[in-house]
């Protein structure tokens, strides 16, 4: 042990600098290359860091931290002294100059050098802070009074209006919780003022936007009264706007005054927005000198479209016809602050300028510019078409001056869609000669226009059923602008009233190809696939058009029409039954319904929608018909005398409803009043054979006097009855005309009469002789002298009045019920 230790000579006990030039052979660098333990120790563990717990080969000892060349071997200071921390025999020499290093002056065998405390294991975790602390509690009430704020927001901003007001609710009872507390624990100057600003105000828009305008109003004003807000008398604006929505325009004229005055002149733009409403609410008041003295204004501060507009408005209200001139000058002169469309045309090849230039062409900029030109041209357009017949004696003179002037300014384009809307004008006056003279002065003007024009003309020239003129100008509106759909369309139904259908219907669906918007082609050619037979394409061109079109009626009753054409009853009803939820006062919509359900069997439906019909339009003949049998089939003649005694009305000519009406009262026990009925008729129609037939048998049966009389008539009228046959026979005979066969249950030539019974009782109706030509007494035609019951064939009985009938003819026999009508 002490064979390492060095004494130092007491001559040299006082030189502190001695051995600090001694060389130290292990500092040697220039043999490193020759050494090959070291050039071993680089090759195997160069760039590794040795693990801590690492034996030095050959010993016990612990190996020392290694460095960037290899392991470290234990060095000896210049005087043969054991480097500090070495071990050896198991005894540590004494750290004294490095303790702050955090090395122990205690050594053992294994001990591992650890200054930063590694082994130790990880730090504990760092104490949490308690909750329960009052500022804690503040801070964390804070942050959910933000948190609910934002979800009302955003709420508010997805359309969910109701769960923003329950935030916003929900906030405004937490920020309170949160003054309170404040309040125990610091002084009020401590609050935090914008939070609870912005927890009401957003109460108040909350509760604006779901029209609680009371709610909104008391919020609003708890906002104004309290002068530790700053700047919170500008949301009287809010308030203003909130009266003008109710329509308490005095309110909102004071607000928007009041929130004017506490607004600084530099907020120009503010300003001149509530001027304008306040503009808007005195127009709503009818103070339309006041209202112009502020769009005035606006005009001379900071002129833009809306307010000029307004202001022409005004004018035109109280008829100024030079201020409505001057007013509109004004709005053809507003600067609408936009770029030229020069700036869009690549004027070089330059792939990146041209790259750029594709990129802004259609940028939200890019459409926020062209919303705002078109808002312009609108409020132009409108304008002009309102004032034109109100600045001159006629409304072409009005129109050719604002044409005039759009020509002048930079709205030089809109001139020609004024002069389209001028021919539009000459139509709604039903002055179609100078409209047409005016579309056709676009003849020579640029194709947009010509398109344009000539599209108007051939659709014009449609209507008037000038089918060639139509079609001529649809040729010049397609050769202008191949790609205008109007033309295309107008193109196809003019082919389409050739008969074409086939050509017809490839106009249509160039037109769809074109712009798949046009409604109208694609209607047309459904109509036209209809028209072919194609059902099942018709049927897909119509789903489509009722997917764009909702609700739209003609839509509905067109796939209804194919579904019933397809014999898909089912659907056919379905889609009528959403007709007339959308036009339920749409009398033959109702009517087909209820045919429908007739033709299905179900007769009470059908008559339910048979009767709404004839409620909404009680002169459909078809409807009246059929409710009329459907009583008599139903063994109600009572309730059938009122609508036959309806067609009577509508069509007097027609004897047929009146002696339905009489046979009505015969056949519900009523015989005064049927032989009244019928010496009514007979009276209108001397000449009718069944009414007088009718009158010999109730003489008859009642025993009146009149029986003769109407015998002898009776027999005249068949007698005329046969010598017009004769002649009618003899000239087609002569004429090599076949004549028709008669029945034999009857001689009319108008009608025969089946032996069998059909299904409807409407077709019984329309199978009465008689009633297909109405009833004139100076006809040349041959007249039907013929007997049928029009409530079904009665027993024979011999052609004589005054011979006594063997058997008596029973009127109230309900075994006649079956044939009530002639099939």
């Amino acid at each position: 042990m002490m064979q390492h230790v060095h004494l130092v000579p007491e001559e040299d006990e006082e030189d502190l600098y001695t051995g600090y030039n001694d060389y130290n052979p292990t500092y040697d660098t220039e043999d490193l290359e020759n050494d090959a333990a070291f050039q071993q120790a680089v090759r195997t563990s160069h760039g590794r860091r040795p693990p801590v717990t690492g034996k030095i080969p050959s010993t016990g000892t612990a190996r020392p931290l290694g460095t960037g060349f290899g392991a470290r071997l234990t060095l000896s200071s210049s005087l043969g002294r054991p480097v500090t921390g070495t071990v050896q025999d198991g005894v540590a020499r004494p750290l004294t100059a490095v303790r702050a290093a955090g090395y122990t002056k205690v050594g053992f065998r294994g001990s591992v050098f650890d200054p930063l405390g590694q082994s130790r294991g990880p730090a504990p975790p760092l104490e949490t802070k308690s909750e329960d602390t009052p500022e804690e509690k503040i801070r964390q009430l804070e942050k959910k009074v933000n948190e609910l704020v934002e979800e009302s927001c955003i709420s508010n901003s997805r359309g969910d209006l109701k769960l923003a007001l329950e935030k916003a609710k929900e906030a405004g009872r937490t920020e309170r919780v949160l003054v309170r507390q404040r309040e125990q624990m610091t002084s009020p100057e401590n609050i935090n003022l914008d939070l609870t600003y912005s927890v009401l105000f957003n109460l108040a828009s909350q509760y604006s936007a779901n029209d609680m305008h009371a709610e909104a109003l008391n919020t609003y004003q708890v906002i104004v009264k309290n002068k530790m807000f700053s700047n919170a008398g500008r949301l009287k604006v809010n308030m203003a706007n909130i009266y003008l929505k109710q329509g308490n325009y005095s309110k909102a004229i004071k607000f928007y005054r009041m929130a004017l005055d506490q607004i600084p002149s530099a907020y120009n733009e503010m300003r001149i927005k509530i001027m304008q409403n306040i503009g808007v609410a005195f127009v709503k008041t009818g103070q339309y000198s006041d209202a112009i003295n502020s769009f005035e204004h606006i005009m001379s501060e900071s002129p833009n479209v809306k307010a000029g507009f307004n202001l022409i408005l005004c004018y035109y209200a109280i008829g100024d016809r030079e201020k409505m001139k001057k007013a509109f000058q004004k709005l053809i002169n507003v600067p609408l602050g936009l770029d030229d469309d020069d700036k869009y045309i690549s004027s070089n090849d330059d792939p990146h300028t041209n790259l750029v230039i594709e990129a802004i062409k259609n940028d939200n900029l890019r459409q926020m510019e062209c919303d705002r030109k078109a808002l312009a041209e609108k409020y132009i357009m409108t304008a002009a078409k309102l004032i034109a017949p109100a600045i001159d004696t006629s409304f072409a003179v009005g129109y050719d001056w604002c044409v005039e002037v759009v020509k002048s300014s930079q709205y030089v384009e809109l001139a020609n869609d004024l002069e389209i809307n001028k021919a539009i004008t000459y139509l709604r006056q039903k002055d179609f000669n100078q409209a047409v003279e005016t579309l056709k002065m676009f003849e020579k003007k640029d194709s947009r226009v010509k398109s344009a024009a000539a599209t108007n003309l051939s659709f014009l020239y449609f209507l008037e059923n000038e089918y060639t003129q139509a079609d001529n100008y649809a040729d010049l509106a397609v050769a202008s602008d191949r790609y205008n759909p109007s033309a295309l369309t107008n193109k196809g139904n003019t082919v389409f009233s050739s008969g074409d259908y086939e050509k017809a219907a490839e106009f249509f669906k160039e037109a769809l190809r074109n712009d798949s918007s046009c409604t109208e082609a694609l209607y047309n050619v459904g109509l036209t696939y209809k028209k072919l037979g194609r059902l099942e394409e018709a049927l897909d061109c119509f789903l489509k058009l009722h997917a764009i079109l909702r609700n739209n009626a003609q839509v509905l009753y067109q796939l209804a029409s194919l579904y019933e054409m397809l014999e898909d009853p089912n659907q056919a009803i379905e889609w009528l039954m959403q007709l007339i939820s959308v036009v339920p006062t749409d009398s033959h919509a109702l009517a087909k319904l209820g045919e429908m359900y007739d033709n299905e069997g179900d007769k009470s439906q059908a008559f339910q929608y048979y009767y709404e019909s004839y409620r909404h339009f009680p002169s459909n003949i078809e409807v009246i018909e059929w409710l009329g049998a459907y009583y008599i089939d139903t063994q109600f003649c009572e309730k059938a005398i009122q609508y036959f005694e309806r067609a009577a009305l509508i069509q007097p000519t027609q004897v047929k409803w009146q002696l339905m009406v009489a046979s009505c009262y015969r056949r519900s026990g009523n015989y005064q009043k049927a032989l009244d009925t019928y010496k009514e008729i007979h009276r209108k129609f001397p000449d009718n054979v069944e009414c007088l037939r009718f009158l010999v048998r109730l003489c008859t049966d009642i025993g009146l006097k009149e029986v003769q009389e109407y015998a002898t008539k009776l027999k005249k009228a068949e007698k005329m009855k046969e010598i017009r046959e004769q002649r009618v026979k003899s000239g087609r005979d002569g004429s090599g005309r076949s004549r028709r066969e008669g029945s034999a249950s009857s001689d009319s030539g108008q009608s025969s009469i089946t032996s069998s019974k059909g299904d409807r009782l409407s077709a019984k109706l329309r199978s009465l002789p008689g009633t297909n030509e109405p009833y004139e007494t100076s006809s040349k035609k041959e007249i039907d002298a013929s007997y049928v019951d029009p409530l079904g064939p009665q027993m024979e009985r011999p052609k004589t009045a005054a011979k006594k009938r063997v058997e008596d003819d029973d009127f109230a026999d309900e075994e006649l019920g079956d044939d009530l009508l002639p099939d």
